[in-house]
């Protein structure tokens, strides 16, 4: 999952200014700590990304278990004993990917925060485009190469290595309780997600749930993903005739069922190559740009290819509606003949801005297709799968304490950054847990082609995203989860040497730098 970007934020420079419960953080040690683990948090890594769990049927699953045993081995040495594997019944039968779930308890009457993130990952693809082994992490030019590096198993290891990092400089007074929770079938659709978290909702539960499976907005400019689009699919299927004819004795009273199709998608967007489905709702602007030449570039868009749509760059990405056609069920090229073919079927997907409801999303474009089908085709539209969009509030303070950290652990202001995929277990995380604030971050930027052939991970930036997880796990720990914390009036640190120091200006200071 990525966020794309190389806006430069608005004023950098000087971490922001705590409120009451950072002020104490011992965030001089902290740092300390992530750093002198870190080379062996990346030779960790590097053994992780040699498992080449894939959860698709196809592939052999004997490597996805053992990547669950790896998870769970390195999260039992970081100091928890509370660590299990565990599997719920596929919808089509035999079992889901294996999760691992581990847990350190919180102390009476204090948070718990959930750390999410996923083993599994994407086949290599052709493993000609790649400059090196998928499945062998190899280090060049500060960046880690590998399947997995980025997408996600840098997720895990962000976790262990904060968790490790708090544990070591805290010791006793760490006592928030922290989850655990490491999918085992994320690439896959996650199809047991849902049944997972009924059967173990009560294992799961916490006050944060954080989601390492984001991006930030660019090498050296951290953010916090604050927007998901939703997404709605469907298949749209036209008949002109009850079995094919020939060319040549029919062609030209009657057009072909590929024909009727392609004028129907057509009417799927306006002039402009924005969506043209009624009903649909778009979100504000986003005050961030991004240049038109680095999403052409970060795209890899051809020369003379106009961009679609309208408004800013942005707002076309991560608040407004998206609709691609994804697959055709037509003849190949090389298999075709002079025939009128009767019957043509293609796939939708419409990625949803924040605040759309999926079915209506999805009736708007069954009526588009009912009402705009041409030459008065026979014309099915058959829905598919919808998930929900997802907005946080930054304001909450969890919310709040993450911009802190990530300003923190970069030296920069953190940014608020959209996503235009869909995170779907996200809304399911939501409405099982409706009162745990959930924050999404990530440890990818525009160069780390997760999916993609030589996918890899900025080492720097790794380190510190570390960094900011432990921070945020200090905060938690000191009372930031308190509503009055978020908005306590800000001030210098009063501590020692130890403590993170910041001059005055408030923990929602990022706010004026978040965009230019």
């Amino acid at each position: 999952m990525t966020t794309l970007g190389s806006q430069e934020p608005g004023p950098t420079g000087t971490p922001f200014a705590p409120s009451p419960p950072l002020a104490g953080i011992p965030g001089h040690k902290l740092r300390e700590s992530v750093a002198a683990d870190f080379a062996s948090t990346v030779a960790e890594l590097k053994e992780l990304v040699a498992i080449p769990g894939i959860a698709w049927e196809a592939f052999d699953p004997a490597p996805l278990d053992r990547s669950a045993e790896a998870v769970a081995g390195l999260i039992r040495a970081s100091g928890v004993d509370d660590v299990q594997i565990l599997r719920v019944p596929h919808p089509d039968g035999g079992w889901g990917g294996p999760a691992v779930v581990a847990r350190k308890a919180a102390a009476p009457g204090r948070p718990t925060v959930v750390l999410y993130a996923h083993h599994d990952v994407q086949p290599p693809g052709d493993g000609a485009l790649w400059n090196s082994e998928p499945f062998t992490a190899v280090e060049r030019n500060g960046r880690l190469y590998g399947r997995g590096a980025a997408d996600d198993k840098a997720g895990i290891m962000a976790h262990l290595a904060s968790f490790r990092a708090v544990t070591k400089t805290l010791g006793e007074r760490f006592g928030i309780g922290v989850t655990f929770f490491i999918e085992g079938e994320e690439e896959a659709g996650s199809p047991t997600f849902g049944a997972f978290l009924r059967e173990h909702r009560a294992l799961l539960a916490g006050d944060v749930i954080v989601v390492a499976d984001s991006a930030n907005w660019r090498v050296g400019i951290p953010a916090l993903t604050t927007s998901l689009r939703g997404l709605v699919d469907g298949t749209i299927e036209v008949r002109v005739a009850e079995h094919a004819v020939h060319s040549g004795m029919f062609g030209g009273p009657l057009l072909d069922a590929p024909t009727i199709l392609a004028r129907l998608i057509a009417t799927l967007h306006d002039g402009q190559g924005s969506v043209a489905v009624a009903g649909l709702h778009r979100g504000p602007e986003s005050p961030l740009d991004y240049a038109e030449a680095d999403f052409r570039a970060d795209a890899a868009v051809l020369e003379g290819v106009q961009l679609a749509g309208t408004g800013s760059i942005t707002s076309r990405l991560w608040t407004q509606p998206a609709l691609s056609v994804i697959g055709m069920d037509i003849p190949s090229v090389d298999m075709s003949s002079n025939t009128l073919l009767p019957a043509a079927r293609a796939k939708i997907s419409l990625r949803l801005a924040p605040g759309q409801d999926p079915q209506e999303a999805m009736a708007a474009l069954a009526e588009h297709v009912k009402k705009h089908v041409p030459f008065g085709a026979h014309a099915v539209f058959t829905p598919g799968e919808a998930g929900q969009a997802f907005a946080t509030d930054t304001t909450a303070p969890a919310a709040q304490a993450a911009l802190w950290a990530l300003g923190q652990a970069w030296g920069v202001p953190a940014v608020e950054t959209g996503m235009g995929g869909s995170i779907p277990f996200i809304a399911e995380l939501k409405e099982t847990y409706p009162d745990a604030q959930i924050l999404v971050t990530g440890v990818e930027d525009p160069d780390s082609r997760a999916h993609s052939a030589n996918e890899s991970l900025h080492l720097g930036d790794f380190q510190h995203a570390v960094t900011a997880q432990a921070l945020l796990l200090a905060a938690i720990n000191n009372g930031a989860l308190d509503p009055a914390a978020a908005h306590a009036p800000a001030r210098e640190a009063q501590a020692g040497p130890d403590q993170e120091q910041a001059p005055a200006g408030g923990l929602r200071e990022h706010k004026e730098g978040s965009a230019g």
